[in-house]
């Protein structure tokens, strides 16, 4: 095995990323800013990806595709959009390569191959989608539609992180139409609650949910509904948004629909997101100085197996029993994987599957098969016990169900433990600088306001939480009056 990866404590960023690579998830590719996302990372991504369209359907949202390029023109039709995503657009120029003369086996851009219209490689889909919409879309009998895209986005960024931040991620984009305002928020509240379900259900990660703040909402959104994590480190992340677009895009692409009434109106829209981003979020917010810990509903193998024997004989009789056992597993859907490598002696594979965070890891050897018992040992507490062959299967299912619960409880306690309520910028540098975390303070509501705490403690407002109490206090920079307390924190 490799050397044991950097503390937590000691470099949070270096034990992230060394974790994301030993841990075989992910690895940084020949193009810059971009990752190749590895068979166990990828493991992880379908797991979240099948929970989340399930999801989606159930809500009555249908999947389909669009393309990757867009041209200009349709880019630029929704000016505030446009303009948030303008500086990290990639644009295609030219259709064509060919022999460079003066370098010969080398490529150049064939200067005669230049487009008519350029075209931007998607950051977002909402120009492509809309202009598509406005083809859909008569009458109020079309409405709602309600569409789900899985695909990939360029976000040309400069500063990269694997799973966190990269130049091009992968991605479901939710478009929907709707005959009324009323409507159209309702769906965006509602996905914020299917994203908050899924972070908390199925990530085992909790999540506070809000509303973003005017600087910080979707470029050409009304309202950006989100749902923001604790990391361990004390920073949050964006863990997923929700927009509702008002009739911006309506406007920009001219989608209209006759009304029961027969009058046309513009449709009212929202769009919705998360990333592969969220593996990063699983990462940092249960893994360990020992490697990554996975809960159970999205481990790519819930339970493994290493037999310890010596000789071709005991391993025979050890791997008889224990593939009653991983029939008895998977008729459950129970994800399990048998171990029998001979090109590794059971420590190493025992380090391999904690380093990869298996939720379960079961040994075997000749006494426990004279003596009817395995050894279970659970990743996330780190702790081993010896129990009966007869109770296994049991045991085991109802062990991954408390792992689960235990991951997110432990999260929880650490997520309300780093709350913390301030009434002076002394109090909120303090905590920032020394504690992390979120930040409950009182703010006057301006952009202003925003921008010099920011600039001042390099903390900005994660989100305005659906559930503040209405209370009177005054703001922590300016001492305006304010009537809520709002979510700060440096962020991913």
């Amino acid at each position: 095995m490799s050397k044991s990866l950097t503390k937590r404590e000691e470099d949070y960023s270096k034990w992230y990323n060394e974790l994301v690579v030993k841990a075989d998830l992910a690895e940084n590719s020949a193009v810059r800013g971009c990752m190749v996302i590895k068979p166990y990372g990828y493991a992880i991504w379908e797991k979240m990806q099948a929970e989340l369209d399930r999801m989606f359907k159930e809500t009555g949202h249908q999947n389909a595709y669009f393309p990757l390029f867009v041209p200009k023109s349709l880019f630029e039709a929704e000016e505030k959009n446009a303009e948030g995503f303008a500086k990290e657009c990639a644009v295609v120029t030219h259709y064509r390569l060919q022999n460079d003369p003066e370098n010969p086996g080398k490529l150049r851009v064939d200067p005669e191959a230049k487009l008519e219209e350029e075209l931007v490689v998607r950051p977002t889909s909402e120009a492509i989608i809309w202009s598509t919409y406005k083809g859909w879309i008569q009458s109020y009998r079309d409405l709602p539609l309600l569409i789900n895209q899985w695909a990939n986005v360029v976000r040309w960024e400069m500063r990269t992180r694997l799973f966190l931040r990269t130049s091009e991620f992968l991605w479901q984009e939710g478009h929907t139409a709707h005959a009324s305002k009323s409507e159209a928020v309702a769906e965006a509240k509602q996905m914020q609650h299917v994203y908050a379900t899924f972070a908390e259900e199925f990530m085992a990660m909790p999540v506070v949910k809000g509303v973003k703040s005017d600087s910080e909402r979707f470029a050409g959104a009304e309202d950006t509904y989100t749902i923001e994590a604790l990391m361990q480190d004390g920073k949050a992340l964006q863990a997923g948004t929700s927009h509702f677009l008002g009739q911006n895009f309506a406007e920009a692409f001219d989608v209209k629909f006759t009304n029961k009434d027969g009058k046309q109106e513009y449709v009212w829209a929202t769009s919705w997101g998360v990333s592969t981003r969220l593996i990063g979020g699983l990462i940092m917010t249960h893994s360990d100085d020992f490697g990554l810990v996975l809960p159970p509903k999205l481990a790519p193998i819930q339970v493994v197996f290493v037999p310890i024997y010596k000789g071709e004989d005991q391993l025979l009789l050890l791997s008889e029993k224990i593939q009653t056992y991983v029939s008895a597993f998977k008729k459950l859907g129970i994800s399990v994987k048998y171990d029998d490598r001979d090109t590794l002696r059971p420590g190493a594979k025992f380090a391999e599957y904690e380093l990869k965070g298996v939720p379960v890891r079961i040994a075997m050897g000749s006494r426990d098969l004279e003596n009817n018992t395995v050894e279970v040992a659970r990743r996330d507490t780190l702790t081993k016990e010896s129990i009966s062959q007869d109770n296994l299967v049991t045991y085991v299912s109802e062990l991954l169900e408390k792992i689960q619960i235990n991951l997110f409880d432990t999260a929880l306690q650490f997520r309300n433990n780093h709350i913390t309520q301030v009434n002076s910028m002394d109090e909120f540098k303090d905590v920032i600088e020394n504690k992390g975390g979120f930040v409950a303070a009182h703010w006057d509501g301006t952009a202003e306001t925003e921008e010099k705490i920011k600039e001042l403690t390099k903390a900005t407002i994660r989100c305005i939480p659906n559930d503040a109490i209405e209370e009177a206090g005054n703001c922590v920079f300016t001492g305006e009056s304010s009537s809520k307390r709002v979510l700060f924190a440096k962020a991913y």
